[in-house]
């Protein structure tokens, strides 16, 4: 197997966590922000087929892999199934809500239908990057609880559980690629991995923007107000994009390991404070 930095003693659990929609949930439902709540409603909406993609992309290369990392893959895909599962249920609140997401929903389907298009490993190496943002705004969501302050707490919950579980499988599809391509030479697969990241980071980003202008105009939100308090809320205060900027620039790295940082002390500290944690089977 490729060299890896995953720690030995790690553990992911697949939560099997259902969580409900309170009547008086209003429609901005994170702390009555509209740019928050739009920019959380396009990322939910990419979720279900994102997940499903990643879930086909890794779960190809099972049979391929040594032992303990395919019980890794096993546990990857059991979490990420429950991930789909919730994030449809959100969605379908998003669309209670009154907003169309029709057109967002087509070019996520459409983008991942042109992904299979490509070769296995291609695929594979597209989750390795998307799984890197995603394990980067989870870190920042556990270490910021004001992140979701006055948010109903079902919703802060479900985001939560998604981040902790995002988190513990971090390495999965990376470690993944890296023995899948183990016999290329590094620099080669380093440059690959780098391309096809920064290709990737692009057009989410940007896809993702323009998908939150969408809803915002939706509710009335349009032209440099939308754009400004958009910019503001990823940029300005609290900054999402600005404060994973360096945990981004990371990945460019040629020895990076997405397990340089061991943030499992957040996993604990979250499953504490907002009773996330798996119970325990009875004997």
């Amino acid at each position: 197997m490729a060299r890896t930095a995953t720690p030995d003693d790690l553990i992911i659990t697949p939560r099997n966590r259902k969580f409900t929609d309170h009547a008086s949930r209003p429609r901005w439902w994170l702390g009555g922000d509209a740019y928050a709540t739009a920019w959380h409603n396009a990322l939910s909406i990419t979720f279900p087929a994102g997940e499903t993609f990643f879930i086909e992309s890794v779960r190809r290369f099972q049979k391929d892999v040594p032992a303990p990392l395919a019980a890794q893959i096993k546990d990857f895909v059991r979490q990420e199934a429950f991930h789909t599962r919730e994030h449809n249920s959100f969605n379908k609140r998003v669309i209670d809500d009154g907003y169309d997401v029709t057109d967002a929903i087509k070019q996520v389907e459409d983008s991942l239908a042109e992904a299979r298009e490509g070769h296995p490993v291609a695929q594979l190496s597209i989750t390795v990057s998307l799984e890197h943002f995603t394990a980067i705004f989870a870190h920042l969501a556990l270490k910021d609880p004001s992140l979701y302050a006055n948010t109903d707490s079902e919703s802060a919950r479900m985001w939560l559980w998604h981040a902790i579980e995002e988190i513990e499988h971090k390495s999965v599809a990376f470690d993944t690629y890296a023995h899948i391509m183990r016999d290329v030479k590094p620099i080669k697969r380093w440059g690959i991995r780098c391309a096809v990241f920064a290709r990737v980071s692009k057009d989410f980003v940007l896809k993702r923007w323009r998908e939150s202008l969408n809803l915002l105009a939706q509710d009335g939100i349009t032209g440099f107000k939308a754009r400004a308090g958009l910019a503001w809320y990823l940029w300005g205060r609290p900054g999402l994009l600005r404060r994973v900027l360096l945990p981004w620039l990371s990945y460019f790295q040629p020895g990076f390991h997405p397990w340089q940082i061991d943030d499992r002390d957040l996993i604990a500290g979250a499953e504490a404070q907002y009773d996330l944690a798996e119970p325990v089977a009875a004997e």
